[in-house]
């Protein structure tokens, strides 16, 4: 099953995930996805292969994705190589845009873990970033970005410390690999 882990930004994606991955340890029956995208590994934020565009559309179009979009400027890629992983039975874990969720669940079989936070808790979360004004932090919590429709989905409310965010979405992970989260 693929987990797509989506939510908005400030509600603390990368922190709880690489927390909860740390708690699963080296369960085999999960595969933590590594994304591609066109930003230089010296960006900051999560791990990822950083391609220029180029060399994104080049392995793009000899098919080296699974899934694939376009964000906020910048390409953004799940490898092909997940497929024998969820053939096998395992969780892949990946960071999903909202765009990309209805592509995702017409190929494979799909949970979303949707990771978020009350809007005050984003605002503080994004303002301690230093990257943006009031003003664009505003904008940014003002947009909505529903999920689409008939997907199931498990939400995360992390306003809480880091630890207990990971627990939470440890648990949820454990849960599915389990059987309690898989499509009927």
């Amino acid at each position: 099953m693929l987990v797509a882990v989506v939510g908005p930004s400030g509600a603390g994606k990368d922190t709880v995930m690489a927390g909860a991955r740390m708690r699963i340890g080296p369960d085999r029956r999960f595969k933590f996805v590594r994304r591609t995208i066109t930003r230089p590994a010296s960006a900051g934020g999560e791990d990822h292969e950083p391609l220029d565009r180029d060399a994104f559309l080049q392995r793009r179009d000899a098919g080296g994705f699974a899934l694939w979009w376009e964000a906020h400027g910048l390409l953004y890629g799940i490898p092909r190589d997940i497929e024998p992983d969820l053939a096998a039975g395992r969780c892949v874990v990946a960071n999903l845009s909202r765009g990309a969720l209805a592509d995702a669940a017409s190929r494979y079989p799909l949970l979303v873990l949707e990771i978020t936070a009350p809007p005050a808790v984003l605002a503080a979360r994004l303002a301690a970033r230093g990257r943006e004004d009031p003003d664009t932090i505003a904008a940014r919590l003002a947009r909505e970005a529903p999920l689409p429709p008939g997907l199931r989905v498990r939400r995360v409310v992390n306003d809480r410390s880091p630890e207990a965010g990971a627990a939470e979405v440890a648990a949820a992970l454990l849960e599915t690999a389990a059987g309690g989260d898989h499509p009927d």
